[in-house]
C-alpha cells in the first residue's frame, strides 16, 4: 500500500532531533483547540482531549497533538506522516503536502474526523483506529480506507530538515507512540474528534 520516497539519507544515520513546540505553534494550537471543544461539545465527542494534526508544520517535526482541553495543554506530540497524492516524478523534499478526498489520489484529506473503532492493520503493531470524515472535504475517508495508524518506518524523534516518508493518505505514526496513544485512546467513553488542518 505504501510507497518508501524518502532520502535514503534517512536510513544512513541521521542524529534526530527533537524540541519543544514553538510559541506561535502553542499559540496556534490553543486557538484551533478552542475551537475543537466547542465542536467536540456541539456533536457529543469527547470534551477531555482531542487530537490535532498540524499540516503546515514540516513533516520532519513534531506535528500531531494529543491535546487536553481541561488542561489547555499537550499531552503528547508526534510527528506524522501525510499522503504522497502520487508525485512520485515531482518529489521535492522541500514541498508541502497536497490534500485531496478523491477516491484512489492517495493524498491526505483535510478537515474534522471522529475517530472510530480501533481494528486490525497490516501496519505498525497491526491495530488502527478507522476514521470518519465529518466535512465536504474528508466525507470520502471511510470508504477510502483512511485510517489512523503506526508504521515501522516512521521514526520516534524529528528528523528535521529531513521528510518523513509519504502515506497512501493515512496519517501514520511510530510503533511506540501508537503503543501510548492507544493507551490513552483505550480509556476513553466518548470518540474523540481528530482534525488535520493546515
Amino acid at each position: 500500500m505504501y510507497k518508501l520516497i524518502f532520502p535514503v539519507l534517512l536510513v544512513i544515520g541521521i542524529v534526530a532531533c527533537s524540541s519543544k513546540p514553538e510559541v506561535k505553534t502553542i499559540n496556534r494550537l490553543k486557538l484551533k483547540a478552542k475551537e475543537a471543544k466547542l465542536y467536540s461539545t456541539q456533536k457529543g465527542l469527547n470534551t477531555d482531549m482531542c487530537v490535532l494534526v498540524d499540516m503546515s508544520i514540516h513533516s520532519g517535526k513534531k506535528r500531531l497533538f494529543l491535546w487536553s482541553f481541561k488542561g489547555d495543554s499537550i499531552l503528547k506530540s508526534a510527528v506524522c506522516s501525510h499522503g504522497t497524492c502520487d508525485n512520485l516524478a515531482t518529489y521535492d523534499a522541500d514541498k508541502s503536502p497536497q490534500f485531496s478526498n478523491t477516491p484512489e489520489s492517495h493524498c491526505s484529506s483535510l478537515g474534522k474526523y471522529k475517530l472510530g473503532k480501533r481494528g486490525w492493520s497490516s501496519f505498525g503493531v497491526n491495530f488502527n483506529y478507522k476514521l470518519h470524515g465529518l466535512e465536504k472535504t474528508n466525507n470520502n475517508a471511510y470508504k477510502r480506507y483512511i485510517v489512523f495508524h503506526s508504521w515501522g518506518i516512521i521514526e520516534d524523534e524529528e528528523v528535521y530538515p529531513h521528510e518523513l516518508a509519504e502515506s497512501w493518505g493515512c496519517p501514520a505514526v511510530s510503533n511506540n507512540f501508537m503503543k501510548e496513544i492507544d493507551g490513552v485512546i483505550k480509556q476513553q467513553s466518548k470518540s474523540m474528534l481528530f482534525w488535520i488542518y493546515k
